[in-house]
């Protein structure tokens, strides 16, 4: 039996009484930014002009921008591996994230960090992590920074189902709830851990279950709606910016792609992906400001032709954009000489 609250769909959404039109319409975009994104840098995967590999969030955009509607540049992110979509949530500019992807001097990180470790401290972005649940301790420091500074912004923490599991959340929980610190803890639960399911994995439900062990509101919703997570983020932002301390949040959403681009798959259905497929976060959003009269159909193809647009240039840039000098790699490895 759980207890954690579940936040349900309303006629009238609160996020969408909360948000201008235009800020709605920017939220689409940046939603339609993320699919653009990480459907290109898949394309540019498969044609070797990116090395490594990649974790692409295809079908979980509601959760990154339905939180980062209410984030300031003074609030602070700490991200995943799977954290394209937090950093366009956060106002990265996808020019210099597809550098960055391409190994280019003008990328975030000067094309040292490839995909798994972007970072913008500039936008309160500080970074994607490759390590399972290395997110969580690094956003409690950054919220008893800020509260020791006596600031009234907040931090939140994405993080997966399969972090939840780790030591360092329960941690990270008992630390943020103990001092009351100004963190979000964002949960983005899409089903699987790398091959695990949730089900095989955890003795609980729901990972929001996990909130009352340490004091703390726990929220369940559903991670493909954007109206659901903004409302549950705000009201979590305001009890963190008001000294109420943390808040743990629980988006019940699905990757459709694998867990990397060396996934087959095969520990899932095709009935299954078919069946979130047709609950696509942005196909969803759309037609619900529709329905509202929020955007027409032209304002909607408008955003989407702008997005596409801005995809268009952000490769063109990376692609052009000179790689680093052979003759400076150790740069930001070793201290410069006083």
């Amino acid at each position: 039996m759980s207890n954690s609250l579940v936040i349900a769909a309303d006629p009238l959404p609160l996020a969408y009484t909360l948000l201008s039109r235009e800020q709605l319409r920017e939220c689409l975009r940046r939603m339609i930014l993320i699919r653009l994104f990480e459907e290109n840098a898949e394309q540019a995967y498969m044609r070797g002009l990116i090395h490594g590999t990649m974790h692409l969030s295809i079908g979980q955009e509601a959760s990154a921008v339905g939180v980062g509607a209410f984030l300031t540049d003074a609030d602070k992110i700490t991200s995943t591996h799977r954290g394209h979509g937090h950093c366009i949530a956060k106002g990265a500019d996808p020019a210099r994230m597809f550098a960055e992807f391409f190994g280019k001097e003008t990328g975030y990180c000067r094309g040292r960090g490839g995909s798994m470790h972007i970072a913008d401290v500039t936008r309160g972005n500080l970074g994607a992590n490759g390590i399972v649940g290395g997110s969580l301790p690094i956003a409690v420091g950054a919220a008893l920074a800020l509260k020791q500074q006596k600031k009234a912004d907040a931090v939140v923490c994405f993080f997966g189902d399969g972090a939840s599991n780790e030591g360092a959340f329960h941690e990270a929980l008992n630390m943020a709830a103990l001092w009351r610190l100004p963190v979000v803890f964002v949960c983005e639960n899409n089903k699987y851990g790398m091959s695990t399911s949730t089900e095989r994995s955890m003795a609980v439900s729901n990972v929001a279950d996990r909130a009352g062990a340490y004091a703390m509101p726990g929220v369940i919703v559903d991670g493909n709606r954007f109206a659901d997570v903004a409302e549950a983020a705000y009201h979590a932002l305001r009890r963190a910016r008001g000294g109420e301390g943390p808040t743990l949040i629980e988006c019940k959403t699905y990757r459709i792609r694998g867990h990397s681009r060396s996934d087959r798959n095969r520990y899932r259905t095709k009935e299954e992906i078919e069946s979130w497929q047709r609950r696509d976060p942005i196909a969803l959003f759309r037609e619900e400001m529709r329905r509202l009269g929020l955007l027409d159909t032209a304002a909607i193809e408008a955003v989407q032709a702008e997005a596409e647009a801005e995809i268009a240039r952000a490769l063109d840039f990376a692609r052009d954009s000179p790689a680093p000098s052979v003759a400076e790699l150790t740069r930001d490895v070793y201290a410069e000489a006083a």
